[in-house]
């Protein structure tokens, strides 16, 4: 656990797993999350001896969070310029809704120190609905109220078994949120405006050549598969999965089967 002053804002982030490895895997967090949101990703990846890299973009938790709206490109500097400051000259790029299209971004504007990317529930476009699902979570964020925040976006980004079967889980998660410091809202702020502003990547798309997995849960209503299919069929031989029974928080949902799908991935193309 570290901080780092890149690109002119001081960012957090952790090293984990095998120091000494030839291949590091990054992963990009979800606009709400941290770096702690990959602990069902981590054990599988440290277990089979990968480099490991996480970090909150500008804007996030732990980092900085700078006034004004941001764009992907900057995001993606800053992922490459920390990678820099480690001393990782390539990686595989595992993102996951806002961290999938900061992964994109970056394997647009930077192909040479980009193995691999997977993208899990993220888009390439807005549409309506999306765009009202995310400006209804600027005017929850403003308000400042965690628990009221939690509660007021658990409906767009769970899917229903999950919120059926997890009650004790969720509400733990919404008391936690009552301890997040004030500016980790004003930051969110920040995060969204640049979501509506600057997701409009599918044209750009083709420029993509790495090898790519874009996953989707079968349920999510935020970034339904519509999206991730688009994405898909914009980049060269992408493969596409679905995963069945599951909402927008793969990573939370259904660990177990997306971490089969990145790990063999990652390993596929080693």
């Amino acid at each position: 656990m570290a901080n780092a002053i890149v690109n002119g804002v001081d960012l957090y982030y952790e090293l984990k797993g095998n120091d000494t490895a030839e291949e590091t895997v990054v992963f990009l967090n979800g606009v709400m999350a941290s770096t702690s949101s990959w602990a069902y990703q981590l054990p599988v990846f440290e277990k089979t001896g990968f480099k490991i890299l996480l970090h909150d973009f500008r804007g996030q938790l732990k980092s900085e969070k700078p006034s004004g709206t941001y764009t992907f490109a900057q995001h993606a500097l800053d992922t490459k310029m920390l990678m820099e400051h480690l001393g990782i000259k390539k990686a595989h790029i595992i993102g996951t809704s806002y961290g999938g299209e900061v992964a994109m971004r970056l394997a647009m504007d930077y192909p040479e120190i980009v193995k691999t990317i997977a993208i899990i529930d993220s888009v390439s476009e807005l549409d309506e609905v999306l765009r009202n699902f995310v400006s209804g979570w600027i005017h929850l964020a403003e308000q400042k109220d965690g628990e009221k925040f939690f509660w007021g976006m658990l409906p767009s980004i769970y899917g229903n078994d999950f919120i059926q079967n997890n009650h004790d889980l969720l509400q733990k998660r919404a008391q936690g949120m009552t301890q997040v410091p004030e500016d980790y809202f004003d930051g969110q702020i920040n995060l969204y405006h640049t979501f509506l502003q600057d997701v409009t990547m599918t044209e750009e798309l083709n420029k993509i050549q790495c090898p790519t997995l874009v996953v989707c849960g079968a349920n999510d209503i935020l970034k339904p598969p519509k999206f991730s299919k688009i994405i898909a069929n914009q980049i060269p031989n992408a493969e596409f999965a679905l995963i069945p029974d599951c909402g927008h928080v793969t990573i939370f949902e259904k660990p177990d089967m997306l971490n089969s799908m990145l790990l063999g991935f990652v390993i596929k193309n080693k």
